[in-house]
């Protein structure tokens, strides 16, 4: 009777407890997103962009805050000024691999990526300094390249911070920031 009751308690014990689905290790992470803990901040979760393009590893990281009704550019994100593009740390930018951005050669490593946002014109920016908070130690001397583009308009309001990649073909790829009716992008080639 004991061991009855015993097994008995062992499988409702069971039955009872919350499943742990295991983590898969995949090198395919094309257009992976996933959210992480956030230092017990639920409005700015961190999240992760990646892919895999052509044999190189693209993984990026940032902060993704909310529009929650409020003015973002000219407003939340000043024009004119150096942006971490995302929330609490710099956005950081990982290649495995060399890549080419407008016929320059980035070296594989991870940089930190900044935005100077304006109502025409975004500079975007990959700068040696990737581990920072926000843009506080931002120093232009360290930055790489500058890529100068013009922001498209969303039909619809995107109401989280979202990054992607998106693979073309086996050597190059884009790489996208969404945010409330703002779409800005760049290509890379992988070297």
């Amino acid at each position: 009777m004991k061991v009855q009751l015993s097994f008995f308690l062992l499988l409702l014990a069971l039955a009872c407890s919350k499943a742990i689905k295991p983590v898969e290790n995949t090198s395919d992470h094309a257009n992976h997103q996933a959210s992480t803990p956030n230092s017990g901040s639920k409005l700015s979760p961190n999240r992760e962009a990646m892919a895999d393009v052509g044999g190189a590893h693209i993984h990026i990281s940032y902060g993704s805050p909310s529009v929650r009704g409020r003015v973002i550019w000219g407003g939340l994100i000043a024009y004119d000024q150096v942006w971490a593009t995302g929330a609490h740390q710099a956005t950081s930018i990982d290649f495995s691999t060399d890549v080419e951005i407008l016929g320059q050669k980035i070296p594989k490593g991870k940089y930190g990526f900044f935005t100077i946002p304006s109502k025409d014109k975004w500079l975007l920016i990959i700068n040696k300094n990737w581990d920072q908070h926000l843009a506080d130690e931002y120093d232009s001397k360290d930055d790489l390249i500058r890529i100068q583009v013009s922001p498209e308009t969303l039909p619809e309001t995107q109401e989280s911070l979202t990054y992607s990649i998106t693979p073309i073909d086996k050597k190059h790829g884009t790489i996208e920031i969404r945010w409330e009716k703002i779409k800005i992008g760049f290509g890379f080639k992988v070297r």
